[in-house]
């Protein structure tokens, strides 16, 4: 959206009022000439959205009135922005696009500007959907086809905190928009309740153990199918419905999967292998063998 016209100040903030480093995302503020005193008869709007700046000194004003001195404002626009090394600065989304996600404010918008910087990535959109797992963030994107799901996943990984990670990836030939020219979120298309298009190809759980933890954690994470190699976290999962799982599986087999565990090695495979040396370990009251380790003990 350019540079700051004359006369106009830009500052792009945390919710903190600091300003943010180049390059990162925060809210636009406005101030200088041109700033109005607030909105007609909206005094609760005016207070909320025009605040005195707090990086301007006037030393000829003895009081901290927004009605004292020339450019003493600032107007929370409620865009959120960046700037680039020039000085320019790039939109991202609106800020009232906030979600609040497993106990955490996240900016829908800034999620979807660490997307389209993948150089793949024509547009994407984000946004919480309710699942049977609960609630959770499903990325649309349109990108050329040498790019996949996971690739785009890994990408947010490295540059999102794990909260704020799409758990569902759904690509589009084009964004659907309002006559307006933005996102319409009511086209956008529910996510498929099938296998993500992980890495990996879907492997065919091997024993019935393996079948029933399968079984278990599609139903929990409302999928059809689930593999012996998927990570659940990659489905996804979340530390609330790994919870579920775990009681799940305890219901079923009796036994009782340790936490850490579970996060250190989340496939079918390696749980179902998990659960069956803690079975052999309770009956002779032994310590758990290691995963990729089998122990035999008479009976």
């Amino acid at each position: 959206i350019g540079r700051p016209l004359p006369n106009v100040r830009a500052y792009v903030l945390d919710r903190n009022l600091n300003p943010v480093p180049v390059g990162a995302v925060g809210e636009l503020y406005v101030g200088g000439a041109g700033v109005a005193r607030g909105y007609l008869g909206r005094p609760e709007l005016t207070a909320e959205r025009f605040i005195r700046d707090p990086f301007v000194a006037d030393p000829f004003v003895e009081t901290d009135s927004l009605d004292a001195g020339t450019g003493k404002r600032l107007y929370r626009t409620g865009d959120l922005v960046r700037w680039r090394p020039e000085g320019v600065l790039v939109y991202v989304g609106r800020a009232d696009r906030q979600v609040k996600l497993r106990g955490y404010r996240v900016e829908l918008g800034e999620v979807e500007a660490v997307v389209e910087q993948h150089p793949a990535v024509a547009a994407c959109a984000v946004m919480l959907k309710e699942g049977a797992a609960g609630p959770h963030l499903v990325a649309y994107f349109v990108a050329g086809e040498d790019v996949s799901e996971e690739a785009l996943r890994g990408w947010a990984r490295e540059h999102l905190p794990p909260y704020m990670v799409p758990s569902a990836w759904m690509r589009l030939e084009a964004m659907p928009l309002t006559p307006s020219g933005k996102v319409d979120p009511h086209a956008l298309p529910e996510p498929d309740p099938t296998r993500p298009d992980l890495e990996g190809a879907y492997v065919v759980p091997r024993t019935p153990l393996e079948e029933k933890a399968a079984e278990i954690w599609a139903e929990v994470l409302g999928l059809n199918r689930v593999g012996r190699e998927d990570s659940f976290f990659e489905l996804g999962g979340h530390s609330l419905s790994a919870m579920r799982v775990i009681a799940r599986m305890r219901d079923a087999f009796g036994v009782s999967v340790p936490v850490r565990s579970f996060f250190e090695a989340p496939t079918v495979a390696s749980v179902a292998e998990l659960i069956e040396n803690i079975g052999w370990a309770a009956r002779k009251d032994v310590p758990i063998p290691p995963l990729g380790k089998r122990v035999e003990i008479e009976i």
